[in-house]
């Protein structure tokens, strides 16, 4: 068994209230409103940063006139309490379940490709062997996806790892890439054309992800590099049925993966249009927090998961453990 350095040793002794005090700390910038969302006196929560402080020999916050802020030591302790917090409300959840017969839950977090075609296959093979499993599933980008999964939040994140940041503590199993094409709905007026230039794209309504997205920033990129004005008409949202709303009533264009709106390509609602958009995103797989013990109705969906990936993507020798 690893034995803590004697420099942290104390961290050993902190208990769930320093924990929780820590992490209103970080969310309320003030020791007065972390007090009252802690429900104690602001004597009481000053006493127990100090304890936190003494126990570790480190300052975890900067004391100033507007309130405090996390030092590099107290934003790293605080990422693990929050980490700490939720597994241990995790398992009181696990707990409860398997008193009263069920097999537990499990959290899912997926891109909008693999959430419209992987996820919810997976997830009927499990319901159908495993009915008493509860799954949640949250549909992001990757970014705000591996954030939650790294404080504890999701079980398993169907995505990919955007920077360095947590890295070294995840495990990446590639599934697939994803082509984004251009689709607009049956009889836009793009679609009776022979040939589609990027300045048409430009002159169109566009659907875009959020300013903050990697596929955003791809997007502009595309029109810059050909020497177009980014589109002035856009709505952002991140929601698949928003989306395929907008599309389905509207002349509005977006860059999608052909598998999200699969059926209504199909059924000849919507039209891929004959034009090379040049954006493309890195593999997705599946993503989980190295050397983290998933509960026994987690293991079972990313069983599931592993599974109806090979029947999806059977090009790609699916590696193991590789990390993003």
């Amino acid at each position: 068994m690893v034995q803590p350095s004697t420099s942290w040793f104390g961290a050993t002794r902190l208990k769930t209230r320093h924990l929780l005090l820590l992490v209103h700390l970080y969310e309320q910038r003030s020791v007065l409103r972390a007090a009252e969302a802690a429900n104690m006196t602001q004597p009481a929560a000053s006493k127990l940063l100090a304890e936190m402080e003494h126990l570790l020999g480190v300052p975890l916050f900067d004391r100033h006139a507007r309130g405090v802020e996390p030092t590099w030591y107290g934003q790293v302790l605080i990422r693990r309490a929050r980490a700490a917090l939720s597994e241990i409300g995790r398992a009181h959840d696990e707990i409860a379940a398997l008193a009263s017969g069920r097999m537990g839950q499990a959290s899912i977090g997926t891109v909008v490709n693999p959430g419209t075609t992987l996820v919810p296959q997976a997830i009927a093979e499990v319901k159908r062997d495993f009915p008493d499993i509860l799954i949640k599933v949250e549909m992001d980008y990757s970014r705000p996806l591996v954030a939650k999964l790294l404080d504890g939040q999701l079980d398993i994140v169907i995505g990919r790892i955007m920077g360095p940041e947590g890295a070294a503590e995840l495990d990446f199993e590639p599934l697939a890439d994803e082509p984004h094409s251009v689709i607009v709905r049956a009889g836009h007026p793009l679609a009776l054309r022979g040939k589609i230039s990027h300045a048409d794209l430009a002159e169109h309504g566009w659907i875009m992800p959020p300013e903050a997205s990697v596929l955003r920033s791809r997007l502009d990129a595309v029109f810059l590099e050909h020497g177009l004005p980014l589109p002035q008409n856009i709505v952002e949202t991140a929601s698949l049925p928003v989306i395929i709303h907008l599309l389905r009533h509207s002349d509005m264009l977006t860059a999608l993966p052909v598998e999200s709106v699969g059926p209504y390509l199909q059924t000849g609602q919507m039209l891929v249009l004959p034009i090379e958009l040049g954006v493309r995103m890195e593999y997705f797989g599946i993503v989980r927090r190295r050397d983290h013990l998933l509960s026994p109705g987690a293991d079972r969906v990313l069983q599931a998961l592993r599974a109806t990936a090979r029947r999806i993507y059977p090009e790609l020798g699916h590696g193991r453990g590789r990390q993003g």
